[in-house]
């Protein structure tokens, strides 16, 4: 099987990650000792209230991946999902009534109260 790692490159970022989201996903892989060759994947998937869900978390580059570094911080993301994530901000937020990511797509047509679920 031949490692994955060596067929992607990386290129400009199509999402924005915020200082504050940079400084929790920091938090995060040292917290749960995430090894470094792990990335940030960011992609959807078919499901949610409003037809697409995001997809946040780490794992090793796969087959079909780009690769982009934001904010020191390697970004996975599979080819097919730039469609619908590009130009996308990711934010943390922690307020009183809300914590946790926070997904700002200009290309959503609509997105569910929960704000982890679109249509495009």
């Amino acid at each position: 099987m031949e490692n994955t790692q060596n067929k992607v490159q990386a290129t400009s970022s199509p999402i924005i990650l915020t200082p504050g989201a940079v400084e929790q996903l920091r938090l995060i892989r040292q917290q749960e000792n995430i090894p470094e060759e792990y990335g940030l994947r960011v992609g959807v998937k078919g499901g949610g209230c409003s037809g697409f869900s995001y997809v946040l978390g780490f794992d090793l580059p796969k087959e079909g991946d780009d690769v982009f570094e934001v904010s020191g911080i390697k970004v996975l993301m599979n080819r097919a999902h730039a469609i619908y994530l590009l130009g996308m901000e990711i934010d943390f937020v922690n307020g009183l009534d809300n914590r946790g990511f926070k997904f700002n797509n200009p290309n959503a047509s609509s997105t569910c109260g929960c704000g982890t679920s679109f249509s495009a």
